[in-house]
């Protein structure tokens, strides 16, 4: 047995595990299919020319994303701890300096920091729902859509709700462990989540327009990909495996021994790009049918497409299952962001599951209300407007791009030079078990390939 089993199964009994190899895809592809599957994912594949961009953006998630996540998982599973204590360990017992946990503190640091705005974008989702079941949509023009969402922008109080409603929930499970709150909750979301997403892809089919909705993602037009397309396509696919917030090695601490970390990662990437494209095929069709642009940007969730629901048959209905789907995908993302600095508040402290979880949620909680405030009262406020690259960003964009720019891509980079360099080579061998040449492909790529790739998103970026 090699080192790094040994170590792990000395972990065992003191920790609890996931049930099954599926508990695990199943928390793993939640926490990955976010509002950045749901949201992002098919404005981006709509402003970088569709079916060409797809193809690139899986490559992307082949040499960046599940190297990254099998490094990250391995951490997590090898240490049996809160991702920094792990990092810690393995940099020990392969005679590395324990320095290299700053991968694990910038990203913990992160993933607390996009919790405290993410929440703040969940409860949006939250409140829609509402505003979709009760018909709001129905017969309204871009201008009471706008204002619609307006409204809610410019009301801190409405906004200071929904954030607080978000973040219970998200606090509410986490606060109740591995099996009765992170398993239990992905083993109903996740298949709700996936039911709901073919719903709504079965009313877009309806729409007359779904065969334009499948050219434009799955036929290639090389002449419309740019340069910017392809560091678009590399920096979210590092993105939307949850890569870099030290998520994966505190989902890998509870992963027993028995399950194969390579084929588990691949499932989760396969599950997670099954459901960006389907949110495509569930939103481009209402776009085509309604004469809207594909490349719309953020304002496509929560602007166009009330406008498109508005418009249609049963709009009421379908979008509701659409916000829902969207307040789920927020919900298990915004689980897992918890995770990692609740796990290490339990650890470092007295206070227990329950108590960590308030403290670790309500801290979060608390910082949102910053980012609710720089989109109203404080919307004037630039802290870093006096350079040029800042100008003009909030305390809300200036979260959103210190986190996404630096410390995601920092500490991704970090974890891909250590396993790759730092770890023994007989060590990731016995605790990846990859049979044939998968084992040689993957060391490869993380020695060289992917660290590149992150240095290339992480440089473009910067000067972007």
């Amino acid at each position: 047995m090699s080192q790094s089993n040994s170590a792990s199964s000395g972990g065992n009994g003191a920790r609890g595990l996931w049930s099954s190899r599926l508990a695990f895809i199943l928390a793993a592809t939640g926490s990955a299919v976010g509002l950045g599957n749901v949201w992002k994912f098919p404005y981006v594949t709509g402003e970088n020319g569709g079916g060409a961009f797809v193809l690139v953006y899986l490559l992307c998630i082949a040499i960046i994303g599940i190297p990254i996540m099998m490094a990250e998982v391995f951490i997590g599973r090898n240490g049996r701890h809160n991702p920094i204590t792990s990092f810690r360990l393995v940099a020990e017992r392969n005679l590395a300096s324990p320095g290299w946990r700053l991968s694990a503190i910038v990203g913990m640091l992160a993933a607390f920091i996009i919790l405290s705005f993410y929440s703040v974008i969940g409860g949006w989702a939250a409140s829609y729902v509402g505003h979709a079941a009760a018909g709001d949509f129905t017969g309204g023009d871009a201008d009471s859509i706008g204002a619609l969402f307006g409204g809610l922008l410019g009301s801190p109080l409405q906004l200071l709700g929904w954030h607080t409603l978000f973040m219970a929930l998200v606090v509410l499970v986490v606060s109740r462990g591995l099996k009765g709150g992170l398993e239990r909750a992905v083993t109903i979301l996740m298949p709700a989540l996936f039911i709901l997403l073919l719903l709504v892809v079965g009313y877009a089919t309806t729409t007359g327009h779904f065969g334009e909705a499948v050219s434009f993602l799955f036929n290639p037009d090389f002449g419309a990909l740019t340069v910017n397309g392809v560091l678009v396509a590399l920096g979210h696919a590092f993105f939307t495996l949850s890569l870099g917030m030290a998520i994966m090695m505190a989902y890998g601490s509870y992963l027993g021994t028995d399950v194969n970390i390579g084929r588990t990662a691949i499932s989760v990437a396969i599950m997670d790009t099954v459901v960006a494209l389907l949110a495509g095929l569930a939103i481009f069709p209402v776009v085509f049918a309604n004469g809207l642009e594909a490349g719309a940007g953020p304002g496509l969730i929560f602007q166009t497409l009330p406008l498109a629901f508005g418009a249609m048959p049963m709009g009421s209905v379908f979008g509701t299952l659409f916000f829902v789907l969207l307040l789920f995908a927020a919900w298990t993302s915004g689980i897992s962001l918890l995770e990692p600095v609740v796990e290490w508040v339990e650890e470092k402290t007295t206070l227990g599951r329950t108590g960590s979880a308030v403290l670790a949620g309500g801290a979060c909680w608390a910082l949102g209300i910053v980012s609710i405030l720089s989109l109203n009262v404080w919307s004037d406020v630039t802290p870093l407007g006096m350079f040029a690259a800042f100008e003009g960003k909030t305390i809300f964009d200036l979260l959103d791009y210190f986190t996404a720019n630096i410390m995601l891509p920092l500490s991704g980079l970090l974890t891909a030079v250590f396993v790759g360099w730092f770890v023994a080579k007989e060590s990731l061998q016995g605790d990846l078990d990859l049979r044939g040449g998968g084992f040689s492909l993957w060391y490869n790529l993380i020695r060289f390939v992917t660290p590149v790739a992150v240095l290339i998103v992480f440089i473009y970026n910067l000067t972007a």
